[in-house]
């Protein structure tokens, strides 16, 4: 099908991958408790967008260009998790401010700002770039005279997949957040935790090897 192999082997594949525990369900989880079940949302379908960015370069074949440059491989991984370490301070720092005004999740919360954030989380990783790069040629025939539409098809299947587990692990996620939240207390603490997951991610990502 379209220059595939083992498209159902691909599938069941890609959704173990997918319920695999990494950086984008830590980010995931963390913004649904701190924020709630719309800007878990919102990181959702910022993570997927940036899945996608992946899948169309590595399609193009730039995605070649990094995984053979040890330079721009730390370049990005280092920008990425630069970011990342900064969202943590922000949120540690803006403890003061969220304890000083009532605690509200549909109030004050830039959720296009979210969906950015979780677009160059995603978007920053250069390990994502190099695992579309290495899993989906796989699954591609070869012989395919075009492999711009299989790496396209297998990418949007990956992403679906994904896109559908992360979407219950935000729902669930915000249904314990909607909870906590009602505790002032907790809601620091929240924050608190969330700054430290965004900091100890980027160290992860800083410290990874390629």
């Amino acid at each position: 099908m379209y220059g595939i192999d083992n498209y159902i082997v691909f599938v069941l594949s890609g959704i173990l991958l997918n319920i695999t525990p990494g950086n984008d369900t830590i980010y995931i989880l963390t913004r649904s408790i701190a924020h709630g079940r719309k800007a878990g949302i919102f990181s959702v379908l910022g993570i997927s967008t940036g899945g996608l960015t992946h899948t169309v370069l590595a399609s193009l074949g730039l995605s070649v260009v990094l995984s053979k440059s040890l330079i721009l491989f730390n370049m990005i991984k280092f920008i990425g998790a630069g970011y990342l370490i900064y969202l943590g301070v922000k949120s540690l720092l803006w403890k003061k401010e969220l304890s000083e005004r009532p605690v509200s999740i549909d109030k004050g919360i830039d959720y296009r700002k979210i969906y950015t954030q979780g677009y160059l989380t995603n978007l920053f990783n250069p390990k994502v770039a190099l695992f579309f790069l290495s899993f989906l040629p796989q699954f591609i025939n070869p012989d395919a005279g075009n492999s711009l539409i299989p790496f396209l098809i297998l990418g949007c299947t990956f992403l679906t997949t994904g896109t559908i587990w992360c979407m219950v692990l935000a729902f669930t996620a915000s249904s314990l957040s909607d909870v906590l939240r009602k505790n002032r207390k907790i809601s620091i603490v929240m924050q608190k935790l969330s700054g430290a997951v965004f900091l100890g991610l980027g160290l992860k990502i800083a410290l990874e090897k390629r």
